[in-house]
Parts: structure tokens; sequence; C-alpha cells
């Protein structure tokens, strides 16, 4: 048997901002073009990129790398990060600003201020490293005004969260490490944790999360949320009530379809296939404590889908989506002991129609 080929690691946003700012203000410093260049990420790790384009002009360098994402399936993979650079007033030090594709902070909440360029803390201190590296070697003055701009940046914002966290304009750059881990799905959760923090600085009591579109459209217009209060969970609800217990709100919402629902009622916290299959045994469990025949009881383990069971114990007349949304409201509860989260779980079926909702259970 052959061994499975690693997953191939790639760089963040952040650190492909910072290549093109280090040879763009070598460029403006010396008249050289660094390719490729050399970055040092937080970790100490040294890098190298080569450029996708260099030039000067009076006043001005500008560079571009191509994003590499690695295996990792990023929406900014392929895209040309770039940064274009010009002296400073004296004393300003490096100062940031949004170019085409590259989003403004709208909304409190977010780690940089509002009006802002969409550039996390730690890009911003990975190229203001590059830019002391370079002023160090050739005695230049660390006054520089930094453009980040991806050229179709805006256009790739629209399938991130950046319109619903108040980030408009494009993309953000990002990175707290530098480096891109495949499938780790660490942008997703930090976009879980960003639409707590708005939804918080906001003021807003009440958020949910939901799995998909059809659960947080149905939700929102169940409990009347604004887009603001709904959190795209996806399948991370650990990463959504982890995050809640340590930066509380009064009250959250989780809703999703019945299997993804019943796997949270088995205890799991990432509702993907990868970490977990609905156990049908399990359900055969909760189908017999609700009062199902002992023929469906034994013929539940046996079936297709989550669908098939939830259709075969409705015709019975037994409510198994409300003792799955009891069993994972329990769940939940249990990860928020201590916190006075209020918590309820609503589940939905495939066309948003209510077919359970649990009271609110404080943590």
């Amino acid at each position: 048997m052959s061994e499975e080929k690693p997953l191939r690691p790639g760089w963040t946003t952040g650190t492909c901002a910072t290549a093109a700012t280090r040879a763009a203000v070598e460029a403006l410093v010396t008249g050289h073009l660094p390719d490729p260049v050399t970055v040092t990420l937080p970790g100490g790790q040294r890098p190298s990129f080569s450029l996708a384009f260099g030039e000067t002009g009076e006043g001005f360098a500008r560079a571009g790398v191509v994003k590499d994402a690695g295996d990792d399936p990023d929406v900014t993979h392929g895209a040309v990060v770039v940064a274009t650079v010009r002296p400073g007033a004296p004393g300003t030090g490096v100062t940031f600003r949004a170019g085409e594709g590259v989003g403004t902070v709208t909304r409190p909440g977010l780690p940089v201020a509002v009006g802002e360029p969409a550039i996390n803390p730690v890009p911003r201190a990975m190229i203001r490293a590059a830019i002391a590296e370079v002023c160090a070697v050739t005695g230049a003055a660390g006054d520089i005004e930094v453009v980040i701009s991806v050229p179709n940046g805006e256009a790739l914002a629209q399938k991130t969260l950046n319109p619903r966290l108040g980030i408009v304009g494009g993309l953000s750059i990002l990175g707290t490490t530098g480096i891109v881990v495949p499938f780790s799905c660490a942008a997703w959760i930090h976009a879980i944790h960003r639409g707590v923090d708005v939804a918080r600085a906001a003021g807003l009591s009440h958020i949910a999360g939901a799995t998909g579109s059809t659960s947080e459209a149905a939700i929102a217009a169940l409990d009347g949320l604004p887009e603001i209060g709904l959190i795209d969970m996806g399948d991370f609800v650990g990463g959504l009530l982890k995050y809640v217990r340590l930066h509380p709100v009064e009250r959250v919402t989780v809703a999703g379809g019945f299997a993804k629902m019943t796997k949270f009622s088995q205890g799991l916290l990432d509702l993907h296939s990868r970490a977990g299959e609905v156990d049908l045994s399990h359900l055969a469990r909760l189908a017999g404590e609700a009062g199902a025949s002992r023929a469906l009881v034994e013929a539940i383990p046996e079936a297709n889908t989550a669908l098939e069971v939830l259709q075969r114990t409705q015709a019975e007349g037994i409510d198994i989506a409300a003792v799955v949304a009891a069993r994972a409201v329990a769940t939940g509860a249990a990860l928020l002991r201590g916190t006075n989260v209020g918590l309820d779980v609503v589940v939905f079926g495939r066309t948003g129609a209510l077919l359970a909702r649990t009271p609110v259970v404080r943590g």
C-alpha cells in the first residue's frame, strides 16, 4: 500500500503582503528589486518568495506576490497580493492604506478600528518588521506609506464572511503564524469568533449559529434576528460555543437540520462527516424512549439516512426531532456550564420548516 501524500502548507495573505512590501521598500530606497525576497515569520521561519512583478517610478515602488494556499481550499489561492510604497511624512512611521480589493472596517468589534484598512494586527507587525530590516541595513528613514491591494479582491470577498462582518470593499489581510495549515479550518473558526465580537460590540443580546443557509434564513425569520446576529457556524458548533463561553452573550441559539442536530445530540462538537457519522443506533434508542414501536426501533439501525428515520418516526406519530433537540441542548449546556449564557436548539426540515425547538437552558 502506498502512503498517503502529506498535504502541502501554504502562505497567508499577511505573509504575501509582507513579502511584497519588503521587495517594494527595498526597491524604493535602493533602486534594487530583490527577487526572490525573504521575510521573517512570527515563528522565526525565513521563507523566500518569487515576485509576480515589480516596478519603480517617481516616488513609489510596487511589487506583487501570488498567494499560494498550498492544499488548503482557500478562495484567495492564486490571487496576487500587491504592495505599493511611498515615502511618508517625517515622523509618521509606517501607515497603512487599503488599495483595490482590500476591505475597510465599518463595524466595531474587529481587531482593527473602524475606518482602518482590514489588515490585521499580526500582518501589520510583520510588515513593520520587514520595513525595519530594510531601514536597518540601508539607513533609510522608516516613514513609509504602504498600500495593500488584491486585484479582484472585492469579488473574492463576496465568498467570505467579510460583508456580514462589516468589512466593505474587499478582502482582509489575515494570518497569525504566516502559514496556512491545510484543512485546519482556521479561517472559518476565525470568522466565527469575529462574528461574535461584532455582535457583542453592537450590543446584541441574542445571536444564532446556523449549520447552513436554509437553517440560517429560517432562524432569522423565526426570531427576527438582524444579519449581524447571524453567525455562519457551519459544522463548528464547538468553535462557536467555546468562544461564547469566554465571550458571553445573554442568549445563543443553535439551528440546523435534523441530521446535523442528531450529531450534536450524540455529543459531537464538529458536525462534519469527517468527525463522525449519524449514529442510527443512537436514534433508535431515542425513538424507543419517545414511544416508538418495537418494530420501528429495530428497523432504524438499518435505515439508509437520518431523513428516513425522521420520516418513519413522523409516520408513527413520534416527535423524534424534539427528542434530538433536547439531547442536543444538553450537550451544549454542558459546554456552557457556569456561564449563565442561555442556549436553545432549533431543528428545521430541509425546506426550513420548523420541526422542534427547546426552551432556553442556562449554562
